[in-house]
């Protein structure tokens, strides 16, 4: 990675609403990067998360309707039920199959960006109870972007980080708080 990212995407699962919810507020408000949120959920009540993290995040948060401009500076979350992709400058939704049992996919949100964005682009695995995003934090790290990961020992649920570890890809395994002034950081 060259400068600051353009693209930072998280995933997260089981424990992700206040993980998400942590590391958004812990970040810069004039943070430059645009964010993409997949995290495992369910239909219901699927405003909810949105409306959560919008209250606790330094960032604009909203849903992603299909071809939606990826904004600098912006929270851009997977609506339930679809696979978020990123194409250059734009995102996609798509309602395939659910991969490894997940709509939306983080390995998938992972592999479009690294694909659009490539060295330009942080990967960040938060909590959660199955291993989606090694495969996509692979492909972030094989391009020369950076991966982060949740220190597994904070998470609610340690599988999800401890793969992304595991896979030999993270270049730092950080708390919450850590990421976001990591991420920080980087974007000074």
């Amino acid at each position: 990675m060259s400068g600051p990212p353009k693209l930072v995407v998280v995933g997260s699962s089981w424990g992700g609403m206040d993980a998400l919810a942590k590391l958004l507020g812990g970040l810069d408000p004039s943070h430059p990067a645009a964010f993409a949120l997949a995290q495992h959920r369910s239909t219901d009540h699927d405003d909810v998360l949105v409306r959560y993290l919008a209250a606790r995040s330094t960032l604009p948060v909203t849903e992603v309707d299909d071809k939606d401009e990826i904004v600098p500076g912006h929270v851009h979350l997977a609506p339930a039920d679809y696979h978020l992709l990123v194409e250059p400058g734009h995102f996609a939704l798509s309602t395939e199959a659910a991969v490894r049992f997940s709509r939306p996919s983080i390995d998938l949100l992972f592999e479009s960006a690294a694909e659009a964005y490539g060295e330009d682009v942080v990967a960040v695995v938060l909590t959660g109870a199955n291993d989606d995003g090694c495969r996509g934090a692979r492909c972030v790290k094989e391009v020369g972007g950076r991966v982060l990961a949740q220190d597994p020992d904070t998470a609610e649920r340690r599988e999800m980080p401890e793969g992304a570890i595991a896979a030999g890809v993270v270049d730092a395994v950080l708390s919450i708080d850590e990421i976001a002034a990591e991420l920080n950081r980087m974007a000074a």
